[in-house]
């Protein structure tokens, strides 16, 4: 005889009595959408821009020790000279591109009424040396006197229409240079004669 009161109620029982599987989160369910696949593809615009930021600063390093040269824009210097001095300035214009200037500087902004004003400016030449412009209207300013205290005068050369002294300097450089009543202008430095002939050559008065 088949017992049906005792088995039917365990299983009924063990029915009963089974727990359904606990829901799972809206939390847990990103976080299993989180796989190594949508990571990958979060993290991949990071990567690139961490790309271009290094090859861009590569390219930048690159192109700075290709041309370590520093070039300055003199025109504040001059102007500020122009201004303030007491006679016409004059400065060298239309050089080609191959002349960087890399330094300029005047004490025209101590300068009060009536008192001197110098002005330099330096250039990189196209053989890669240094040619100086000094222009002032006090002849024991240090940068004049400096080229030309104890220079022996080599006789004269015409550049530009006007009449210059050529000179060589106590450091064995050429030194050009030229006076208009009190103002004396000097181009010197490691460049070649030619070189200093043709920013000597370029010296005019400054128009603004």
């Amino acid at each position: 005889m088949t017992g049906v009161g005792p088995t039917s109620e365990r299983q009924h029982s063990s029915e009963d009595d089974a727990t359904p599987p606990p829901a799972v989160s809206p939390a847990m369910e990103r976080a299993n959408r989180l796989n190594t696949g949508n990571i990958l593809r979060s993290m991949l615009p990071l990567v690139v821009i961490c790309l271009v930021i290094v090859g861009w600063t590569t390219l930048r390093q690159s192109k700075d020790a290709a041309d370590p040269v520093h070039e300055v824009d003199p025109s504040a210097s001059v102007q500020l000279a122009a201004a303030r001095a007491g006679y016409d300035l004059l400065v060298p214009q239309g050089l080609d591109d191959g002349y960087r200037p890399t330094s300029a500087r005047t004490d025209a902004g101590n300068a009060t009424d009536g008192e001197p004003v110098t002005l330099e400016i330096g250039y990189l030449t196209p053989g890669d040396e240094y040619a100086g412009f000094v222009v002032s209207d006090d002849r024991r300013a240090t940068p004049v006197a400096a080229v030309l205290d104890g220079a022996d005068e080599q006789g004269s050369v015409d550049l530009g229409g006007q009449t210059w002294t050529q000179s060589v300097t106590e450091r064995d450089e050429t030194a050009l240079s030229r006076e208009d009543g009190e103002v004396i202008v000097v181009v010197t430095g490691s460049a070649s004669d030619e070189e200093l002939e043709t920013v000597a050559a370029a010296v005019r008065p400054y128009s603004g």
